[in-house]
């Protein structure tokens, strides 16, 4: 399949023109551009491009999986007993602190690349480029990619600092929302559709990407009206659908496909950076494994499809000891795990260190399933279940028909964990919707209400800006 491989790793040399030092927040754009060999002009798409390449980087292959799976219902720490991956059997068992290195990880790694993307957008800017369309377009990229990390970082910390304002001082999260809204209605205005886009160039920021992002953020601010308008605005633009298989969305196929929406480019040449070690660290691990064994299904993620009779999910989410695999491998019964997560499963490259595999961060069923939930809120029956059958028709479940609005609402709820598991979004999803506490606390683990709905601000920020407030309990 033809995908822009050059948006992971061409041009390495951008990253360090765009790259930040170790104090993370504080990124100056001009100072870096300023630094640069004059006799050397690098074209605006250069550095949109090491924008997209911070999204392929270590921290997507562990510590993302440590603060979205593991710390939920969904994931165990896995690997060996005595491996902890650092701090995973932390976040397996909410005993996480400030220094967790996880935690740490992913606040700068975000705010990198809101700096890398607010270089961006200056730099092109003030390029000169004579096509406004195409000025236009690079600036929409980059900010897409900033609300998406802004994203990120306001559900997980609340309030944040806003980089391009002050460093120290972090504003309310209603704030963070307008802003990650302006930047995503600006994306709207100056993005093509996916379908405007030459084949070697699919992958890229779209116009559908940021209505999906914006209809996720509405949700998560519960303005389901606006929630609905966008989902709406990307199913009626006919660029997307659901793929006819649910086992093949993660084949390689299917990447950049029909219901594909945005993606995390990693396949390329033997000598391209895909994501690192995404494959390799949620690997079967022990005999016949090619991996760590990190981030493995639960039990009651199991009995969560089971209790659905929703074989086809459950066998193309969960690798099991002693099964044969689609593509003919065979899994050991003798794995040190009994389950690993098929989602990560790369059949061409296995456990390499540097992965093959796109990475799917907004797909067209969860759409259907944001109109769902948004349109139940709303009082909206019949549309929510329209949408939300769509989903479980595809995987050969009987339609929900209940009117209950409550009854729906949980309906919807499992829809998404059973259809969404491992792609990274359980326990934002835990959170927002007030069951972390319930559900943890029947697993064993102290959710402490009050605390636990926040991670802490990383301990290492914290001496750079003492000024800096820390959350609440930690």
């Amino acid at each position: 399949m033809n995908t822009p491989k050059k948006i992971p790793f061409l041009l390495f040399l951008t990253f360090l023109l765009v790259g930040c030092g170790e104090d993370f927040l504080n990124v100056n754009s001009r100072e870096r551009v300023a630094a640069v060999d004059q006799e050397e002009i690098y074209r605006p798409d250069e550095f949109v491009i090491g924008v997209y390449g911070n999204f392929t980087e270590w921290e997507y292959a562990f510590s993302w999986l440590g603060v979205t799976e593991i710390i939920s219902d969904n994931a165990d720490k896995g690997s060996s007993p005595s491996d902890t991956g650092t701090d995973k059997h932390l976040l397996d068992n909410l005993q996480f602190s400030s220094t967790a290195p996880s935690i740490q990880a992913m606040w700068t790694i975000w705010y990198k690349t809101i700096g890398r993307a607010t270089n961006a957008i200056e730099y092109t800017e003030s390029f000169g480029l004579s096509d406004e369309a195409y000025k236009n377009r690079l600036i929409g990229e980059a900010r897409f990619l900033r609300a998406l990390s802004y994203f990120y970082l306001v559900r997980y910390f609340g309030d944040v600092p806003l980089q391009q304002e002050d460093l120290t001082q972090r504003v309310p999260e209603e704030e963070v929302y307008e802003f990650i809204i302006s930047d995503l209605e600006s994306a709207i205005a100056s993005l093509p559709l996916k379908s405007e886009y030459p084949t070697d160039e699919l992958g890229r920021a779209t116009r559908g990407a940021a209505q999906a992002l914006l209809s996720k953020v509405y949700l998560e601010r519960e303005n389901w009206s606006e929630a609905v308008n966008y989902a709406d605005q990307v199913i009626n633009s006919g660029e997307y659908g659901l793929e006819p298989n649910y086992e093949e969305i993660w084949r390689e196929h299917s990447e950049n496909g029909i219901e594909s929406i945005f993606e995390i480019q990693a396949r390329g040449e033997s000598t391209a950076h895909g994501v690192q070690q995404y494959s390799q660290t949620q690997g079967a691990r022990g005999p016949s494994g090619w991996g760590w064994g990190f981030n493995t299904p639960t039990q009651d993620l199991v009995e969560a499809y089971d209790s659905e009779g929703d074989e086809i999910r459950k066998n193309a989410t969960i690798i099991f000891a002693g099964e044969t695999l689609w593509d003919g491998r065979e899994v050991s019964e003798n794995v040190e795990n009994p389950r690993y997560n098929e989602k990560a499963y790369s059949s061409a490259n296995a456990g390499a260190a540097d992965s093959d595999k796109n990475i799917r961060v907004l797909r067209y069923a969860e759409v259907l399933l944001i109109k769902a939930e948004a349109a139940n809120e709303l009082g909206n029956t019949g549309a929510a279940l329209d949408a939300l059958n769509q989903v479980r028709e595809r995987v050969e479940l009987d339609p929900v028909t209940t009117s209950d609005q409550a009854q729906l609402r949980r309906a919807i709820w499992k829809e998404r964990r059973l259809e969404l598991a491992f792609e990274h979004d359980r326990w934002f999803d835990l959170l927002r919707t007030g069951q972390a506490g319930e559900v943890m606390r029947a697993h064993g683990k102290d959710f402490v209400d009050g605390k636990h709905e926040l991670f802490p601000i990383p301990e290492e920020q914290l001496r750079q800006t003492p000024e800096m407030r820390q959350n609440p309990g930690y």
